[in-house]
């Protein structure tokens, strides 16, 4: 594996050598200056070499692979006498279903003037439907690893004329134990030699690394430099509350900044459920998201909170990767989240495509101790904010239903680690004479 140190510039979309079909499907959703991560894989992958990529959420990494997946696939098409018969001549595999179905929305929207034809397959959705439309053909086809390896198995497609292999968030799949499905889709894919590799990833580790060796032809890595790490346009700040005075800290922030389009980031699915309804006890138009919420109700949710009908969207780490919804404009950790890389995807859901948003950490008692770790790994001190007598002005504080039991407390519903013993974070007062 090579590194790659390109310096982005300000490379046009309009200045690369693409089909012209492909221009224009990059013209109509309105793209121009490529963005680093763009800008660094680009060139190499328009020239047929693999890519192994860093990148974070809401850098533009799933234009940059889906541009080069279509122009691989017009620049070589089947022959005429391939048996290709609607089986898909490029994969992408994403970690989650949200993922996958925003990949699939930029793939229809960049590929509008081609002929090339995406779908995208996921779990908790229609199963016949899904296979209906695999079985009428497909050029690019999407899909959590589940569901995508279900199909190959029941024989709806084959892998034979896979010319793009895309795997998306790698580390993810790492996370959520996908890696076994991952390296048994790859086994079955023509040599790597024979088509083009892209693999994108919030870290390349050491894990991550050894797949790309496994599974891709000398790829370059390609890294965003550490000051990059957050986006650029996210204003950060940090207060310093108690454990009892979060709730109204919340409160007041979110009625002072007259809350549109809002995430609000906890640690544990039951620490969801109390802040939404502590918001709408206090009016605000909320809803939880966790991973064990019903897929079509968890669309209709990020659907009324796209359109702009839900103002503020509560999630656990589950949702806080995949998500892709334009406009929003503050990120909340109500709980400051125990991994470095967690904090980093959450506040990536704002300042997205050059925008710019405002992050805001609560480094209270139970999770003060995550801050230093964090601030290391963003390569910056958070700046500090006073609480004010305001901000802890009283708020309704709503009877909660009684809480079912069910075992051990999960984190964001997916079984990982509960909270972190009290008292051991900075108190408000020493948080803000840190001595920097």
């Amino acid at each position: 594996m090579t590194d790659s140190k390109s310096t982005e510039g300000n490379l046009k979309f309009a200045s690369l050598d693409l089909p012209e079909e492909l221009q224009e499907g990059i013209r109509q959703t309105g793209f121009t200056e490529c963005t680093p991560i763009q800008a660094q894989t680009l060139p190499l992958a328009l020239q047929g070499k693999d890519v192994a990529g860093q990148a974070q959420t809401g850098t533009g990494k799933t234009a940059a692979f889906l541009i080069a997946t279509f122009n691989h696939l017009l620049r070589n098409p089947l022959p005429e006498d391939s048996p290709a018969n609607g089986n898909p001549r490029a994969i992408i595999l994403a970690p989650t279903r949200e993922l996958a179905l925003q990949i699939h929305a930029d793939c229809d929207s960049l590929g509008s003037a081609t002929k090339l034809r995406c779908q995208v397959v996921f779990g908790g959705a229609d199963y016949d439907k899904q296979r209906d439309k695999l079985q009428s053909g497909v050029d690019v086809l999407i899909g959590t690893p589940g569901r995508f390896i279900d199909y190959l198995k029941q024989g709806v497609f084959n892998l034979k004329s896979v010319q793009v292999m895309v795997l998306d968030e790698a580390d993810r799949m790492f996370d959520l134990g996908f890696i076994k499905d991952i390296r048994y889709v790859m086994r079955r894919l023509p040599p790597a030699e024979q088509r083009l590799n892209l693999l994108f990833s919030a870290t390349l580790s050491q894990k991550v690394l050894e797949l790309a060796y496994e599974h891709m032809n000398d790829p370059e890595s390609v890294q965003i430099e550490p000051e990059k790490v957050t986006a650029d346009k996210v204003t950060q700040a940090v207060y310093f509350p108690g454990n009892h005075e979060k709730r109204r800290l919340l409160i007041n922030l979110l009625r002072e900044t007259k809350a549109q389009r809002t995430m609000v980031f906890v640690n544990m699915k039951h620490e969801a459920e109390k802040v939404a309804h502590l918001l709408k006890a206090n009016d605000f138009s909320a809803a939880a998201i966790s991973g064990d919420v019903p897929q079509k109700k968890r669309m209709r949710m990020l659907e009324s909170f796209q359109s702009g009908e839900l103002s503020i969207l509560i999630a656990t780490d589950v949702a806080s990767r995949g998500l892709h919804i334009d406009g929003v404009t503050h990120v909340v950790n109500y709980d400051l989240p125990h991994d470095c890389e967690d904090y980093v995807h959450r506040i990536g859901r704002t300042a997205r495509a050059g925008a710019s948003g405002d992050a805001i950490s609560f480094a209270c008692e139970s999770y003060a101790q995550s801050l230093p770790d964090i601030e290391k790994f963003i390569g910056f001190s958070i700046p500090v904010k006073p609480i004010s007598k305001e901000l802890l002005a009283e708020v309704i504080n709503p009877k909660m239903p009684p809480r079912k039991r069910s075992g051990a407390p999960t984190r964001g519903g997916q079984g990982n680690g509960g909270s972190s013993a009290g008292g051991r974070g900075r108190s408000r007062s020493g948080g803000q004479n840190r001595g920097r």
